[in-house]
């Protein structure tokens, strides 16, 4: 049975499925790790690298994962590579269980699953236009943003501080199987998902011989000299250094500016899921009401103008309801670049072309974080950050308007 027998409909939601399950284990892992490694060592030192570890695959291997997949079936990457969380953090529980570990084999084991993910979640991506028509694109990117909301904060979160509660080896095992299934319900897909090479591609890279380096120089020389790709990468990496300024300062907000306790401070992260689920239900209706650009541009002023508030309000319900309102925003701007992403770029660049995207978001972020710690020791106060990020993702927005309003973003979506 080919994929084209397969309807569409299936398809994605067997794609959905998988992403979902994969997302439960990514929101139970972040959490699980830590509290294993605080189990394990007292040196704040290493307990706080182990975040690094977490991420740093992304940076390491971003663009190396982009190149693999598109030579090789994007279907069967996740396939193994949630077979190979799976794997890894069944082996976690079972050392748990066994009383086995030690704080490198915590290191080793997030590193492994962390670098399992950038193939994982890429693959993921640069599968959805395979899967559904062009006029579907929009739609597809929601439910994937909801897909990982719904498993990494309203699931995988409290799922794995409450059953390492009860017992250690317990998040890991239920990690297991949750990456297990994100595996099986690709697995069943069938048809072939490997790329053909050729369109938009030149000669030399398109060649059996060429390397994965060619492939990576080929990718990065496209981005640069895509006159509407290379400016939604800018877009998108200053929005998330500045948006990281205010994000990584938001607990000394709660806890100083609004007076919260540490309980209530988890309410934030309860709205945010809440507003962002409600922007994954709204994008696809804006993009075919508004258009693409103006789009793009209400959900860039959304972000800077709920941030700018929550700087200037002291009440903690209004501060909730911005705050929803901005994940709302930004969870609309990430449809929209998505789906700009998905029907700019040649099938068969999309790997690297998302590798480069992924590896400058992924970089933004802790240069972010930083400037926003030095921002809030400057100005005294977390609020006063917020109100300069807020001030800050304004002229993104002014930046984005002015160097694609004359571009079609979502070029023959609707074909």
């Amino acid at each position: 049975m080919s994929e084209q027998s397969v309807p569409q409909t299936r398809r994605l939601n067997l794609l959905v499925g998988s992403s979902a399950f994969a997302n439960l284990g990514d929101g139970i892992a972040k959490v699980a790790f830590p509290l294993l490694a605080v189990q394990v060592t007292q040196d704040p030192l290493l307990i706080a690298g182990l975040s690094a570890a977490q991420f740093l695959p992304w940076l390491l291997f971003g663009v190396l994962a982009g190149a693999l997949l598109d030579r090789i079936d994007r279907r069967k990457a996740v396939v193994v590579a949630n077979s190979v969380r799976a794997a890894v953090v069944g082996l976690v529980a079972l050392l748990v269980h066994l009383d086995a570990t030690s704080i490198w084999l915590v290191y080793v084991a997030a590193l492994l699953v962390g670098t399992a993910e950038t193939v994982a979640d890429s693959a993921t991506n640069v599968l959805i236009p395979a899967v559904v028509e062009r006029g579907g694109l929009a739609g597809a990117n929601s439910k994937l943003q909801a897909a990982e909301i719904v498993g990494q904060t309203f699931l995988g979160g409290p799922v794995g501080s409450l059953t390492f509660a009860l017992f250690a080896a317990f998040p890991f095992a239920i990690d297991s199987v949750a990456f297990a299934l994100g595996a099986v319900l690709l697995a069943v897909l069938p048809g072939s998902y490997r790329p053909e090479r050729g369109q938009g591609e030149s000669t030399a890279s398109t060649a059996p011989t060429a390397s994965v380096r060619a492939d990576i120089v080929h990718g990065l020389r496209w981005v640069r000299h895509h006159p509407v790709v290379a400016r939604l990468v800018l877009v998108a990496g200053l929005t998330a250094l500045i948006s990281e300024m205010a994000q990584a300062q938001l607990v000394l907000y709660a806890l100083d500016d609004l007076g919260l306790s540490e309980a209530a401070f988890g309410v934030f992260g309860f709205a945010g899921g809440i507003g962002g689920l409600l922007g994954a239900a709204v994008a696809s209706r804006l993009l075919d009401r508004l258009g693409d650009t103006s789009t793009l541009l209400i959900g860039l002023v959304g972000c800077g103008a709920t941030f700018l508030a929550m700087g200037l309000v002291t009440d903690p319900i209004v501060a909730g309801v911005l705050f929803a309102l901005f994940a709302a925003a930004i969870v609309v701007v990430n449809v929209l670049l998505a789906t700009a992403r998905h029907t700019l770029v040649p099938e068969e660049l999309l790997g690297r072309v998302l590798g480069v995207w992924r590896t400058v978001v992924w970089g933004s972020l802790p240069i972010g974080a930083l400037l926003g710690g030095l921002t809030t020791r400057w100005l005294g106060t977390a609020g006063a950050t917020f109100v300069l990020s807020g001030a800050g993702m304004l002229v993104v927005a002014v930046i984005a308007w002015v160097s694609v309003r004359d571009r079609e973003l979502t070029p023959t979506r609707h074909s």
